[in-house]
Parts: structure tokens; sequence; C-alpha cells
């Protein structure tokens, strides 16, 4: 009885992994591949270089009307107010996603059809201008503005260029402006890196619920899958005695099978892993492990007071700007209100861009950050510094958290385990509290920008279950390169041949299921024409 029961849970691991992974081979096959992709491309974008490479430095001469006024007369809010030039030259105050004019007071228009294709006709060099054409109006986004940041800038003006990229540019109809541009090399790279390891398909990644839903518990199940297997695989190794039928193999196993049995038990642990971090990337399905919504006290901490946008004068933008000019000619200047008192902040423009040079590029996700400056908006005239006195940090520290007692606290002057940036392009040194309530709070403050990260005991779980596993993103290794990429691909190739060497076997089972449930069909059929002319 022992042995029957043995047997029995055996045979049924085996057989729920075996169709598991039927059904799930040819997902883990594109999700191993595209993931060495992934480490080195990414889906296109419009780069941040080429956004800033067509409009000159900010010039407040002709600006008539103060943000206040043009925020009162759109009844706008002051998030994420910006001040900078339109692609007409025009100054512009961008509140969010609405743009209105700082000469006239007049939001930015839509762009028609016409207009997009002369605003991308003055993008491209001279040579190109000729072969820029309308290709479509799209209402919903296509395969390459997914992302719900494109997805609310629908809908959009897609537009052609004739030059040997096959560049497409995306023309927002309500922002006014280029959002996307994608090119032959970025596409095909976009498309064996996100695309396939992201399941983006138009239909499906729409239900954005839906979409996050499958994935992550599809992940799950692969994860299941991936365990179930590695139980298998162990117990149906055979190190005492080697089987007459493989041979010298110590597997029970033969052709792809046994390929696929050997590389279960060297990469199939990793299989597993990153099955489930798979899933903890979307924040699903574990919500508790990630890191919980601010508290009202954590989101004023840093602004303190809302801002007052009547504090923002005219004559004091333009004193400000002059500050900033003594430094470098700034192109956009971010309005940052901080412990109740508005500032500006302006980093220094990117190179000249190179329409030649970005053919095919990636956006640099992470490039070092460009030099910057702040001033204050109600007191320009004490001039330009680059960051906030360490005292106000303080201030902020106590203002998030004013009922919870402080465990320890230390300036940073390197990344620790949950504040870092493979690239070293997060700034140093920031100040880090952890606090001593239920949530076990952590705040890293950043004088250089005034700006606060939050972690929780949730989040700095999601940091090791989905970067640490997902990525082998861990402090002693993350550094290693090229250490890092060698083993990363290398066991990526052996999850590749791990799932590869399911699918002809599978495709074999299948086909024979599909003959015997035809024959099983047809012999009812045949034993009634049988019996008729026995009869007859």
């Amino acid at each position: 009885m022992t042995i029957r029961k043995r047997l029995e849970w055996k045979t049924l691991l085996t057989y729920v992994h075996r169709w598991m992974g039927i059904l799930a081979g040819v997902f883990f096959v594109v999700w191993f591949v595209s993931g060495i992709a992934m480490m080195y491309v990414r889906l296109p974008v419009l780069s941040v270089d080429e956004r800033l490479g067509h409009v000159p430095p900010l010039d407040l001469s002709t600006a008539r009307v103060s943000p206040a006024e043009a925020a009162k007369a759109h009844a706008l809010t002051a998030d994420d107010l910006r001040i900078e030039m339109y692609y007409d030259s025009r100054p512009i105050y961008r509140f969010g996603r609405v743009k209105v004019y700082a000469d006239t007071g007049e939001r930015v228009p839509q762009v028609s059809q016409a207009q997009a294709l002369e605003m991308i006709r003055r993008w491209v060099p001279p040579a190109y201008a000729g072969t820029v054409a309308y290709d479509t109006y799209l209402l919903d986004s296509d395969l390459w503005t997914l992302y719900r940041e494109q997805r609310s800038t629908m809908p959009v003006h897609r537009i052609t260029v004739g030059d040997p990229a096959r560049t497409v540019y995306y023309v927002s109809e309500t922002m006014g402006e280029p959002v996307m541009k994608t090119d032959w090399l970025s596409r095909s790279l976009g498309f064996i890196s996100g695309v396939l390891h992201f399941i983006y398909i138009p239909a499906f990644r729409r239900q954005d619920a839906l979409w996050r839903w499958v994935v992550a518990w599809g992940s799950i199940a692969g994860a299941v899958m991936s365990l179930l297997g590695l139980v298998v695989g162990i117990v149906r190794l055979r190190i005492k005695q080697r089987q007459p039928r493989s041979g010298t193999s110590y597997s029970p196993y033969s052709g792809w099978m046994k390929w696929h049995h050997y590389a279960g038990l060297i990469v199939g642990v990793f299989s597993i892993t990153w099955a489930f971090s798979g899933a903890m990337s979307l924040g699903r399905p574990f919500p508790s492990m990630r890191n919980q919504p601010p508290t009202t006290a954590q989101q004023m901490a840093i602004p303190g007071t809302p801002l007052d946008m009547d504090a923002l004068t005219m004559p004091r933008l333009r004193t400000a700007l002059g500050v900033f000019q003594e430094s470098f000619a700034p192109k956009v200047l971010q309005v940052h209100q901080f412990r109740g008192e508005p500032y500006l902040i302006a980093s220094a423009p990117p190179a000249p861009w190179s329409y030649d040079k970005e053919i095919g590029a990636q956006e640099r996700r992470y490039q070092p950050a460009a030099p910057h400056r702040i001033v204050s908006a109600v007191a320009p005239e004490r001039g330009a510094f680059a960051r906030f006195e360490d005292e106000r940090m303080w201030e902020v520290a106590k203002a998030a958290m004013p009922e919870a007692p402080a465990q320890d606290a230390e300036w940073l002057q390197d990344y620790d385990s949950y504040y870092y940036d493979r690239n070293r392009a997060l700034p140093l040194p920031v100040l880090r509290v952890r606090y001593s309530d239920a949530a076990r709070t952590w705040l890293y403050l950043d004088p250089s920008l005034g700006t606060m990260t939050k972690q929780d005991s949730g989040g700095r779980w999601n940091r090791w279950l989905y970067h640490g596993l997902h990525s082998l993103d861990f402090p002693w290794f993350r550094f290693q390169r090229p250490l890092w990429d060698v083993v990363v691909i290398l066991l990526s190739i052996g999850g590749t041949v791990l799932s590869a060497t399911t699918l002809v076997p599978a495709w074999r089972r299948l086909a024979r299921h599909a003959r015997q449930a035809k024959l099983a069909r047809d012999r009812p059929r045949e034993g009634h024409v049988s019996v008729s002319r026995t009869e007859s």
C-alpha cells in the first residue's frame, strides 16, 4: 500500500507538471529569450534630449501673464507646474498636461493634421522634410503607445518620415507636441524585448486590470509548475542505479526529455524565482508586499503648505531666470514648493541634439543627472544654490512622521540595500531616518532636490521578492559587471533550454491524443455501419 501511494503521488505530480508545461512551454521560451534582450534594450521612447533639443532656451521677455492669472483663467491647479518655451518659440506654463501661453494667457490649442505635419517637418533635417507624410489618426494606442502615460495623450497623429531609419512620430492632438518616436531599429529591438516579455498585444494590454490579473496569476502558475517540475526531477533522478534505457544516464528519460530533466535540475530554482518575481513586479497578487500610499503628513512634509502662485510674479520670475543664466541657459524651470516657500529648479540643458546620431537610439534612462541650481521664487536676489541645508531635511523628517519615534538616523554617503541605482545616478548623500511605527517606515531625504523617498516593510519585501529575485539584484552582486551579465545570460540560456526541450515532446503528445480522440469518435460510426450491412 505504501509503495502504491508513493507511485500515485509521483504520477499525479508528473501529470500536473506535464500538462501545465504543455500549456505554458511556449510562453516560458519567449520570456527567457526576451528577458535577455530586456537587459539591454526596452520599448522605444521619445528621448528627453530630443524633445528639449527642439525648443530654445527659456525667454520671459514677452511673458505678460503670471502663473496665478493663467491658472485662474482656466481653473487649473498648480500640480507639476513648469515654465518653458513652446515649439513656436513662445513661453508657456505647463500645469500637468495643460499648457497656457505666458504672453497671452490663452491655452495652447489642439493641433490639427496639417499642424502636426508642419511640426515634424521642422523637427527633421531639411533633407527629409519632403518625405514627411501623414499615416493615421489614432483614437487609442497601437503597439508602441501602450504605456498608461502614453495612452493618456490620445488621440494622436501618427506621422512617418522617409529617412533611412523609417522613423515614425506620434503627435498628441490635445498636448500639441510629439509624445513618441520609433524607428525600424527601436521597433525591432522593442519587439523582441518589451513586447514579447510583457505580452503587449494591443487589444489585451488596453484592458489594464485584466492584463495585470492574467500576467500576475499566470506567473504564479508558472512558479507552481516549475516547483512541481523540480520535485519530479529530483524524485526521478537515479544516483545509485543507472537506467539501462538511457545508457550511462542517471535520468530515466531519453532524447529531449533527458535534456529537460538535467536542465531542470540545474536552473529549476531560478525558473521558480523568476516566474514568482514576475508577479511581484505588478504589485499582485500580494498587495501588502509593496509600499503603502503615503499619509497626509508624508504628502505635506516636503511642500509644508499649498503653493501660493501669487508669489510667482513676473518680475520675480525674470530675476530668477537671470540668476540661472549666470550658470547656464535653462530650457525648463520646475516650480518646487519646499517647507512653505516656492523655489525654482533648473538643470543644465543637454548637449546639442543630432538627428543622425539619434537614429535607432533608445532613451538613456539611467544617464547621470545634469548639474542643477535652485533659486528662491520669492527672493531670487539671494542667488542660486545647489542643495537645501541639512537642517531643513531634519524638519521634513519630523513633519513626515510627527507621532512616530525615530529609531535611528544617518547621512548615507553610499547606497544601501533599498536606496541605490545600478548606474549610480541617484544623488548622494541622503538622510536616512528609520522609524519604530507599525509599518517600520524608512525615509530617504535628498537635500540636492528637496525630495523624499519612502520605504515601508511591504516595499522592502517587494524589493527582494521582485528586484532581488528577478534581476539577481543583490548588494554584493549588482555592481559586478560584466560578471552579472554573464551569470544572468547563462541562467537565461539554461531556462530557454529547459523550456524549449518540452516543445517537441508536447507536440507529439498532443498529436497522439488528437489521433486517439479521432479514433474514438470514428469507432462507433464504423460499428454502426457494420451492423447495418449484416442485417441487410
